[in-house]
């Protein structure tokens, strides 16, 4: 997801639960394999081992 954020276009992350809820949000400047591992790494620790990890990319 694109958001913009002072004229510039970034990068949202997001991992949601089961229900819909926003667990963990992330911005980055670029969208690549190095900031999506960041993200993974940093939902992981706070909320633990998910059952399933499912990728919406466009």
């Amino acid at each position: 997801m694109f958001v913009k954020i002072n004229g510039e276009m970034r990068y949202l992350w997001r991992a949601i639960d089961h229900e819909g809820e926003v667990l963990e949000s992330y911005v980055s400047t670029t969208r690549d394999k190095a900031e999506a591992l960041k993200f993974i790494k940093k939902a992981l620790k706070r909320h633990g081992r998910p059952k399933a990890i499912v990728a919406d990319v466009n």
